[in-house]
Order: C-alpha cells, then sequence, then structure tokens
C-alpha cells in the first residue's frame, strides 16, 4: 500500500477533528474564558480522557495492535475473529467495573488530580457525569486497531470529530438553557461529552461490520470464563502489564503537572490546556497519523522477519517527521503571539490570558520535535513487542521532567510545567533513537546529511519571515479588527509554508520520494 497516501487520509481526517477540536475550544474560551469553571471542566475532563490515554489508547492498544497484526499475518481471519471475540468480552467487563468505581470514588480521584481547585465540587460532579466515557472510548481503540489492522484508517481517524462537534452543540444549545433552569451552563459540556462517546462508538460498528470483524461479547458467565481461558487474552494482558508502567509514567507526568497548576494560580490549568489544543494539531497531524499507519506494517513486518523493510519504515517515518515537524516547532516559537491572539482572543478571553497562553505554547514548542519523534520510534520497539525498554526510558524522563519542574516552576509558573514537558520529550525520543540504532532495529538510509542541510535551510526562511511578521504586526491590538487579524494570518502561515516548500524543491528535494510502499 501507498503508506504517504495512507498516512495523508489519516493527517487530512485529523485535522478534520483538530479543527473542529479547537473550535470547540474557541467556543468554551469565548464562553466560558479561563477561570475557575474552566478549570473545574478542564480536569473533570482530563480525568477521563487521561484514563483513555492510559488503558484505551495506551497500554491495551499497545499490546493488542501488534499482537492482532502478527496473528493475522501467520494464522488467518479465522483465528484472529476468535482473539478479537476474547479480548472484546474481558474488555467489556473491566470496563463495566472501571466506570462504576470511578463514579463513586469521584471526589477521591479529583481531590488526586487536582486538590486545589476553586470549584472543587463542580469538578467532582462533571467528572461523575463525563467517567463512563473512558468505557466508550476504550471500545472504540479496540475498534479501531482492528479497522487499523485492515487498513481501514479513514473511521477511526474521523471518529473524534463527533465527540467535537457534540460538545460545541452542547456549548452553544443546551448551556443556554442550563442557564435558563438554573444549572451552571459549563454542565453542557459534560453532557456533549457523554453524547459524543457515544457517537463515536456506534459510528464503528457498520465498519466493523462490512470488514467482517464485529465483536461478539460474551454476556454471560460462560462466555467470560471462555474468553479468559483464550491464550491470546493472556498474551495481551502479560504485554500489558509493562506497556501500562511505561503509559502510566507519561499519565503520572501529568498528573503531578495537573495537580502543581492548580496550586500555581486560577486560570493555570486552563492556559496550558489551551495550548495544549494548539499542540495537539502537529502532534496529531504528524506523530499520531505516522504512528497509527506505521504500527501495524511494522508489525506485519517482524512477523515476516524483515529487517530491511521494518528499518525502512522507521527510516521513512523518521525523515517525514523532521521534513514536517521542524517548520511546525519553529513556528511555535516564533509565532506564538499571533496564533493565540487570533484563535483565542474574543469574549471572556482577555489579552491576558492571550500572554499566559503564548508562554505556555512555547514551551510546548521546544518540545514538538521530542513528542513527534517518540511516537515514530515507539512503534519501533512495540511492533516487537518489546514494551519494557520504553517503560525504562519513561521512568528515567518521568524523574528528569519532575527534577525540571522543581527549577522552572518557581521562576516561570505554569510555563514551566510545559517547557519541562518540553524538554522531556526530547530526551525520550532522544533515548528510544539511541536503543533502535544499538539493536540494530533502525540503520539509516543514505543520504541523511543532505536532507537535513536543505530541511535546515528552508525552516530558516520559513522562521525568519514569521519572526519578522510578529514583531511588525500588533496581533493583540487588531483584535478590535477580526477580519482583518484572520486574514493577515492566513496570508503569513500561506506564505511561510510557500517558502518552505518553494526552498526545497529549489534545493534539489523530490517530494514524491516519501511516497513510501509497504
Amino acid at each position: 500500500m501507498n503508506l504517504l497516501r495512507a498516512a495523508s487520509i489519516v493527517s487530512l481526517l485529523t485535522l478534520a477533528s483538530r479543527i473542529t477540536g479547537l473550535g470547540r475550544e474557541l467556543i468554551i474560551a469565548a464562553m466560558f474564558g479561563a477561570g475557575a469553571w474552566t478549570d473545574a471542566y478542564n480536569v473533570a475532563f482530563r480525568i477521563p480522557n487521561l484514563l483513555r490515554r492510559l488503558f484505551a489508547e495506551g497500554a491495551f492498544s499497545q499490546a493488542f495492535v501488534p499482537m492482532l497484526g502478527e496473528t493475522r499475518a501467520r494464522e488467518g481471519d479465522a483465528v484472529t475473529q476468535r482473539l478479537v471475540d476474547a479480548v472484546a468480552t474481558i474488555l467489556f467487563w473491566a470496563l463495566l467495573v472501571t466506570c462504576v468505581i470511578g463514579v463513586v470514588a469521584a471526589p477521591i480521584i479529583v481531590w488526586l488530580m487536582a486538590s486545589g481547585l476553586q470549584r472543587f465540587d463542580a469538578a467532582v460532579v462533571m467528572t461523575r457525569w463525563m467517567f463512563p466515557y473512558i468505557g466508550f472510548m476504550s471500545l472504540v481503540a479496540l475498534s479501531a486497531g482492528i479497522l487499523n489492522t485492515w487498513k481501514r484508517f479513514a473511521i477511526p481517524a474521523a471518529t473524534p470529530i463527533l465527540l467535537n462537534v457534540a460538545v460545541i452543540a452542547a456549548a452553544w444549545w443546551l448551556a443556554p438553557r442550563f442557564e435558563g433552569w438554573g444549572v451552571e451552563p459549563i454542565y453542557a459540556l459534560a453532557v456533549g461529552v457523554m453524547v459524543g462517546g457515544v457517537a463515536q462508538l456506534a459510528i464503528q460498528v457498520p465498519a466493523l461490520v462490512r470488514i467482517g470483524c464485529l465483536p461478539h461479547i460474551g454476556l454471560r458467565m460462560s462466555s467470560l470464563r471462555a474468553a479468559w481461558s483464550h491464550p491470546g487474552v493472556h498474551r495481551v494482558l502479560r504485554q500489558m502489564a509493562p506497556a501500562l508502567l511505561g503509559v502510566s509514567v507519561a499519565q503520572l507526568s501529568l498528573v503531578i503537572n495537573t495537580q502543581i497548576a492548580s496550586h500555581v494560580g486560577v486560570g493555570s490549568v486552563s492556559w496550558l490546556t489551551y495550548a495544549d489544543r494548539l499542540m495537539e494539531f502537529p502532534t496529531a497531524l504528524l506523530g499520531v497519523a505516522l504512528g497509527v499507519v506505521l504500527i501495524p506494517q511494522l508489525s506485519a513486518a517482524h512477523g515476516r522477519d524483515d529487517a530491511a523493510a521494518y528499518s525502512a519504515l522507521l527510516d521513512w517515518g523518521l525523515r517525514l517527521t523532521l521534513l514536517l515537524a521542524l517548520p511546525c516547532a519553529v513556528a511555535l516559537l516564533v509565532f506564538p503571539n499571533a496564533l493565540v491572539a487570533v484563535l483565542y482572543q474574543r469574549g471572556a478571553f482577555t489579552a491576558h490570558d492571550v500572554q499566559q497562553t503564548v508562554t505556555a505554547l512555547m514551551g510546548y514548542g521546544v518540545g514538538l520535535m521530542g513528542l513527534i519523534g517518540v511516537k515514530i520510534l515507539a512503534p519501533g520497539f512495540y511492533a516487537r513487542q518489546d514494551i519494557r525498554t520504553p517503560v525504562k526510558i519513561g521512568v528515567l524522563v518521568l524523574v528528569l521532567t519532575q527534577l525540571m519542574n522543581a527549577v522552572f516552576v518557581p521562576f516561570l509558573a505554569h510555563a514551566g510545567l510545559a517547557l519541562s514537558i518540553g524538554l522531556g520529550a526530547l530526551i525520550n525520543a532522544g533515548l528510544l533513537f539511541v536503543g533502535l540504532r544499538r539493536r540494530g532495529s533502525y540503520v539509516p538510509a543514505p543520504g541523511w546529511p543532505s536532507f537535513a542541510l536543505r530541511v535546515a535551510l528552508a525552516t530558516a526562511l520559513l522562521g525568519a519571515l514569521l519572526g519578522w511578521a510578529s514583531h511588525a504586526i500588533d496581533w493583540i491590538a487588531l483584535g478590535e479588527r477580526p477580519a482583518l487579524r484572520v486574514g493577515l494570518l492566513a496570508a503569513c502561515l500561506v506564505g511561510a509554508a510557500a517558502l518552505y516548500f518553494v526552498t526545497l524543491l529549489a534545493s534539489g528535494m523530490k517530494l514524491r520520494e516519501f511516497a513510501h510502499r509497504g
């Protein structure tokens, strides 16, 4: 298959998801600003999202998807279907128990996450409303793993759009009605999250039916016992143990940072959330899209014992990362005022909020290459079912990140948290890269020095143009002329992108070489 085309499809659909996600955040920022209520909502929404990343898209996917791809390559679809049914049954019952516990223990969970919230009780209420979201999203992750293994990338990539649409609808339509009924309007967002979770799972079903791999979940005790006795379930659980530790390291860092932010000051959690939303554009469009495409292909190459194809896939992913992520990182560092002011500054979101979000965005931007690089390099271990090495690296990075927090936060407040995460991501990616090289899993293809030089030259010109535009235009003062500000931002970004790619082509780079077929 044409991997660039597959990654492009995922990227385009992810772009649509991130645009609607940004629209979701813009509406929340304009309606609710960055205060105690939005801090409470962001913490409450972060809890099921944290568990989603920890279990659904994290440990479970890392353990299940490589095994699924290997099983299908070696044993065929019939054996794979039995594995899917058994795993789905165990997952369903585990999620049911987890959701019940989460709803009951919401006050404890919120206290552990952000004990410094002014609206602590509101965060507890919204956590209880939204906690079952983790159940829906875990089943979505199961479905996405199946569809991606069958090389059906479109539906899983488009699914998050439904969440954003549901929350936008809740903010526009339901929040005013909540206010009229005497209910805090921001609670409407929690309702939107749950509606979005149901919709995301529902859209997977027809796609699974079309490929003939709809999971059959056993609802009887005998079915549960039969599923538990399946050897594939125990293999997944054995792989999940180290994977869970590895993902827990990253999510533990997020919990610690959220706890610190809740004590730094009102608005800190929200400023970090708004900055993170902008970071999700490049990380999702590049890192997530490439990771989704690479993991099944790497697993299949490993199943065939094709070391050359394995290394070539990693090389392709790393070159695309440098080609597309480096200019994005530079743009975030030299052009953040324009991005934040144009996208967020309206309604309850003030110029002060812009400046505070900008400092957080720059901290994240330092580590953008690392954040995306990890999503390319970690699958190089996961596809070989080596989860322990990324875990060890993750533990080290967690310790280093918190040491950096102790140094940066007293001077940079919430921006210090973002900077620590960015630097930690660079360290993580660097250690993963060294690990793959030492194992011989990745051997760089010829031509890297000239390729890197071309990218560096084009990026320098892009950075110079955006840096000039950042200082030549007062983006905050243009808030009274929104149409002009949006037009100028679009012109700057399009002009910088055109300059970048024209420079690459003029230097002799042939972009069609990235249409890797695997």
